[in-house]
């Protein structure tokens, strides 16, 4: 069995500096949108206007965790690309269908009542 040695590029007792930095920035921004929401959610009225300024904060918040814990911001183009313009289209695909649908649900219910 081969034997390595070890390695001595550190001084001896010297402990490395954690690197965590990153880690608090990321945790202040994401406190700082959820807290966003929470003050959108109860100082507004239900509304139309409220509900998306609620889904764009959710969104972004889910593309910053996404490219902070899994690493997205680091990759190629490409591979963000490949990722982000499917979801767009599928969003863009059932904010259609839900329109539609509402729609048609109202001629029903108009034609029958």
């Amino acid at each position: 069995m081969a034997h390595h040695a070890p390695d001595h590029t550190q001084p001896i007792g010297e402990i490395p500096k954690p690197v965590t930095g990153w880690i608090w920035k990321t945790f202040f921004v994401l406190v700082g949108v959820t807290a966003l929401e929470f003050l959108v959610t109860f100082v507004m009225d239900p509304s139309t206007f409220r509900n998306s300024i609620l889904i764009v904060l959710t969104i972004f918040k889910a593309f910053f965790i996404v490219a902070e814990f899994m690493h997205l911001k680091h990759e190629t183009k490409g591979l963000i690309w490949s990722i982000l313009v499917p979801m767009a289209l599928l969003i863009w695909l059932m904010v259609a269908l839900i329109t539609e649908g509402s729609a048609i649900g109202e001629t029903v219910y108009n034609a029958f009542k």
